[in-house]
């Protein structure tokens, strides 16, 4: 196994929004009857404005020519808080694992990689959400719980 951690830029477009469309099967359980065609052409847009002006930094993994996980990492600024006086924070997205390579630490180190662009860009409140998989990964990092955030749903 020869594993390459690579940091995504615009020429990886395809590989970035087709590791999205992996992520969002696998969460949501999804097979391949499901047409995924629209959301994968607007992640490729997404991928492409956000590298593009650094609001989103992703890597890649592959041992050799085989594509085995993937990472991003979104920055945005929200209201300036007493704990958060800048209001930038980063929201940590899109960690894929093929299922050959789980328990290798490959995750763990694709987590590694995002703090790190975080923590470059002076952004220490970085929040993620977690699956029951990846929840021990996270938790394991130092991730906690957040119990006070809601959601409205559609």
């Amino acid at each position: 196994m020869e594993l390459s951690y690579i940091k995504a830029t615009l020429d990886d477009l395809e590989w970035l929004a087709e590791s999205r469309i992996l992520v969002l099967k696998a969460v949501n359980k999804l097979d391949d009857s499901v047409d995924m065609t629209e959301i994968k052409k607007q992640s490729y847009d997404y991928y492409k404005r956000a590298l593009a002006d650094g609001t989103h930094v992703a890597y890649l993994v592959f041992d050799q020519n085989t594509f085995v996980g993937a990472g991003g990492i979104s920055f945005f600024q929200v209201m300036p808080t007493y704990h958060n006086p800048t209001g930038n924070k980063a929201y940590i997205m899109n960690i894929y694992t093929n299922p050959d390579y789980r328990r290798m630490g490959i995750a763990h180190k694709i987590l590694d990689f995002l703090v790190s662009a975080s923590r470059e860009k002076g952004i220490s409140a970085i929040c993620l959400e977690a699956t029951d998989m990846g929840r021990p990964l996270y938790e394991n990092y130092g991730f906690i719980a957040m119990n006070d955030e809601m959601e409205l749903p559609e």
